[in-house]
């Protein structure tokens, strides 16, 4: 079921894990809704599933896309590969937007597939030598700039005949020269 789901929130595109319904998985494997309730509990339960299952295949990617790699190559690879990522799979991506509720059991097993891709995000930020007190900001850093890139081109928010590719390796080399300082404003 959670393969069903996964198909149609990415033929949804950026906003499918919006529109993700236990009815539309029930139709698409031709059962009634209630007999998605032998496998969830809940519409919750799904989107959970979900994220949980798009964000350890996005661990999966960036770690064969950094292996063996470092600093600024690493750097690039690993927001080549969560681009890459999202093109393919838009609604996945969305689901893996979701931050899990650290208070709830229920998403224990989200926040470690969460901190599974931190790890490899750190691993790759760790190759600009820079101390641990700053690898959140790096990480949240390298996230939101290639999210914000990855979700206006996946929304269609680039309007401008330029070529997105330059725009996009621009900004990947902005935040390289910007993580790479890092190390200066923490010593100032």
């Amino acid at each position: 079921m959670t393969a069903v789901a996964l198909d149609l929130i990415d033929e949804g595109g950026a906003g499918g894990f919006d529109r993700l319904t236990l009815a539309a998985v029930a139709a698409r494997a031709g059962v009634a809704v209630p007999s998605l309730y032998k496998h969830v509990s809940s519409l919750d339960d799904l989107r959970r599933l979900v994220a949980t299952e798009s964000v350890n295949e996005l661990t999966r990617v960036l770690a064969a896309a950094t292996i063996g790699r470092s600093g600024p190559d690493a750097l690039r690879s690993a927001a080549d590969a969560i681009r890459a990522y999202a093109g393919r799979h838009p609604g996945r991506y969305a689901s893996i937007q979701i931050a899990p509720d650290l208070s709830n059991d229920a998403d224990e097993e989200l926040a470690e597939a969460g901190a599974a891709t931190i790890a490899v995000l750190a691993a790759t930020l760790r190759g600009f030598g820079l101390p641990e007190d700053s690898m959140v900001d790096a990480i949240r850093m390298l996230r939101s700039a290639v999210h914000g890139f990855v979700v206006l081109e996946l929304t269609g928010g680039f309007g401008l005949p330029d070529d997105l590719d330059r725009s996009y390796r621009l900004l990947i080399d902005g935040i390289i020269v910007g993580i790479a300082g890092l190390e200066e404003v923490d010593a100032a």
